[in-house]
């Protein structure tokens, strides 16, 4: 029987797209011929990954999952709305968050964990259900947030499932008051996130980049005034103000208040209740496509592409 080298298997994968593993099964059912080996992986299915690699995957889900003072969110992409449908879609993404856990959120590591019950990495798991469920996918991120003593919540939007939908939020809260208390007060900042999409979490942690392009702005559209410059610089400060209740967690007015008290207030105001400080320490926001380009084409277009014209 020929030997199986790992060139061999890279040689293969390289041909077909095909998973490690499914490669290496290939090659060992015929007894080493790339060729045959090739039109094997085609009899199952497997080679097929290869042709949709190239397609635009801008839906999926994404998965989080939190567990007592750590969390971990991820977002896998498919192609369509329908895919996120899918049960062994579903099933991987679930699988693949709860593994996300022991990793940190670091996705080059998590690619080449063990699937369980699947005999191959995650990456390769991938390659194999674009094969089988016949859509390009993709594991596009993966973060984690973690504290030393209090919770991490977590929240799902637009949920197929427990831990399963369209936006995904993390939040740290660092105490050591009651965790029920916390975990409630976690998910309720975790819905506000959702739903006022925050870009930092504290005042002190806009970059001076964003800063300085912010000011330049808003004291352009202020010189038309004609007013004078030392008018000018008042209107700039109170406009950045309003500029930070709009991008900064903690002073944004918090949308489940009634009152329109700021996110910090509401977490002060816990604190006191449960008799411990409370300190927001982060947060992690995933929607689903996000920044992803989608590929637009019209119905005429895309009759041609299926007829070949």
């Amino acid at each position: 029987m020929a030997q199986i080298t790992a060139a061999l298997v890279k040689e293969l994968r390289e041909k077909t797209g095909a998973g490690m593993m499914d490669c290496k099964k290939a090659l060992s059912e015929v007894d080493g011929d790339i060729e045959t080996a090739v039109d094997w992986l085609r009899r199952k299915g497997l080679s097929a990954a290869a042709k949709k690699s190239g397609r635009v995957a801008a839906d999926g889900l994404i998965g989080v999952s939190a567990d007592g003072t750590k969390g971990a969110i991820l977002e896998v992409n498919a192609e369509t709305d329908f895919v996120g449908r899918n049960d062994s879609f579903q099933g991987f993404v679930s699988a693949t968050t709860l593994l996300a856990l022991s990793v940190d959120g670091d996705l080059e590591a998590l690619k080449a964990l063990d699937m369980p019950g699947e005999g191959r990495n995650v990456g390769d798991q991938v390659t194999h259900l674009i094969a089988t469920i016949g859509e390009n996918m993709n594991l596009r991120r993966s973060d984690s947030l973690s504290v030393r003593k209090g919770v991490v919540a977590s929240y799902i939007h637009s949920s197929v499932k427990p831990g399963l939908g369209k936006i995904g939020v993390l939040v740290g809260l660092e105490s050591e008051g009651d965790a029920g208390r916390l975990t409630a007060l976690g998910k309720q900042l975790a819905m506000h996130i959702a739903a006022a999409c925050p870009r930092f979490l504290a005042t002190d942690e806009v970059d001076a980049d964003t800063m300085a392009r912010e000011r330049q702005v808003l004291t352009d559209q202020a010189k038309e005034s004609g007013r004078p410059d030392e008018v000018i610089a008042k209107m700039v400060d109170g406009r950045m103000r309003k500029f930070y209740e709009e991008v900064v967690l903690l002073e944004q007015v918090y949308v489940i208040s009634e009152d329109k008290s700021k996110v910090s207030k509401v977490v002060e105001e816990v604190a006191q209740d449960i008799g411990s400080p409370i300190k927001l320490t982060g947060f992690v926001r995933f929607a689903l496509g996000e920044g992803i380009e989608r590929e637009e084409k019209n119905f005429a277009s895309e009759v041609a592409d299926t007829l070949g014209g």
